[in-house]
């Protein structure tokens, strides 16, 4: 096992895994406190160096990995009972967002997801967070919306954000509750990656060498979360989102 996290480490070079470790250990600390964004930190980085299946598999496998380790953390904390439509038809999303994919222009696609996610952003920053009941159907239609961009985009989170921050008002219940689904979504990821034959020993060593950035920045995340979230977990999280519409929407732009 040791000469096999060396050969690893060996094959990634010294300079290229601290710039892994750096964007894992900001990466992992933007989520301790958001409950989001983990990927968009991470995936960048690690896609230089290692192929586009490694780089999903070793972030769905960290993202799990430290999840499990700090469940206890955020579990008491989610409102369980939107999750569940959630989770279930974000499954069937995945399966309609991949068949999908072979029929639209994903460039065109991917502008208006963007261009909506601007739109929910500019919406949500005149929201006055408060608890609110979600009508009949909109855990069911986000966790589908959260399906098909990830069929299509591998980018589940926009939809659930948005649900969460227009129906939480409690900073707090709001960053558990995507912390929990992010964790449920890892499984469903890995488990499809499985099946995909995308699990290679390689993923697993490098998984490993990156648990350590991944636990020390969600140790200081979670310590940020603790003293600022209150006072600060909506602003940063609406940056973050506006953030993530701005790069899909230049991303489609510049195809």
């Amino acid at each position: 096992m040791i000469n096999a996290l060396v050969s690893t480490f060996a094959d990634i070079g010294l300079y290229q895994m601290l710039a892994i470790w750096a964007a894992l250990l900001f990466a992992s600390l933007l989520r301790a406190f958001t409950g989001f964004g983990f990927a968009l930190a991470a995936m960048p980085v690690l896609s230089l160096f290692v192929a586009p299946t490694e780089a999903v598999v070793i972030t769905a496998s960290l993202t799990l990995g430290t999840s499990l380790l700090t469940v206890h953390k955020f579990w008491p904390d989610a409102p369980k009972r939107p999750l569940l439509p959630i989770c279930l038809a974000s499954i069937l999303g995945t399966v309609g967002g991949a068949q999908l994919l072979k029929h639209v222009s994903v460039d065109q696609f991917q502008m208006w997801i963007g261009l909506g996610v601007l739109a929910a952003c500019a919406v949500l920053t005149m929201f006055h967070p408060a608890p609110r009941v979600p009508k009949f159907g909109v855990p069911t239609t986000t966790g589908l919306l959260s399906g098909l961009m990830n069929g299509v985009f591998a980018i589940p989170g926009p939809p659930v954000i948005i649900f969460v921050m227009a129906t939480q008002g409690d900073a707090k219940h709001s960053r558990a509750m995507l912390l929990t689904f992010f964790m449920l979504s890892a499984v469903i990821a890995l488990c499809v990656f499985g099946i995909s034959g995308y699990l290679t020993t390689k993923s697993f060593w490098m998984f490993l060498l990156g648990m350590p950035a991944m636990m020390i920045g969600d140790r200081v995340g979670h310590a940020v979360f603790a003293r600022y979230g209150s006072l600060l977990y909506r602003r940063i999280a609406l940056f973050v989102l506006y953030a993530v519409g701005i790069s899909i929407t230049v991303k489609a732009l510049a195809a």
